[in-house]
């Protein structure tokens, strides 16, 4: 099938057939196949090697351009204006929330927006007022807030 055509255009197509998936596709991995396609290519441009050898170089270049490719991403860290955006409940660290299920044994639930979550920590009763201090998964790990203050005039007594 492939015979008469020299191999750095094979490679060299297979380059622009990974570069052009990575686009349809995105996932920052198949651009670094298309790299050490592309190397694999510009290899046997200048070497007459056998296949074998190819793919043996192809893998090669693989693992270093998939090596280099990771270091590079992590060298420079994606910035976001809202880090916490696919993390709900990180987005719910210092919120008070209503104890809607007392919290019996370490476990019981808060009301959140429209909803209610697990929530872990101090025996607290229905109708108090807790305030997130962290999550476990999707459990969210509360501490009880202190009783109010009476109004002025009044004793606790009252």
């Amino acid at each position: 099938m492939f015979e008469g055509v020299h191999p750095s255009i094979i490679w060299g197509i297979s380059a622009m057939i990974l570069a052009g998936a990575e686009i349809i596709v995105p996932g920052v991995f198949l651009i670094w196949l298309g790299v050490a396609a592309a190397l694999t290519a510009g290899l046997t441009l200048l070497l007459p090697i056998n296949p074998s050898f190819q793919l043996l170089a192809f893998a090669i270049f693989t693992a270093i351009s998939v090596s280099g490719g990771r270091l590079w991403y992590l060298a420079r860290p994606v910035q976001s204006e809202d880090p916490m955006l696919n993390d709900r409940a990180a987005r719910l660290v210092g919120r008070e929330l209503l104890v809607v299920e007392p919290i019996n044994h370490g476990v019981g639930r808060v009301k959140v927006d429209d909803g209610s979550w697990t929530a872990t920590g101090p025996d607290v009763d229905a109708g108090s007022y807790v305030r997130v201090t962290g999550t476990k998964g999707a459990a969210l790990i509360v501490e009880p807030l202190p009783d109010p203050l009476p109004p002025p005039g009044h004793s606790a007594a009252d």
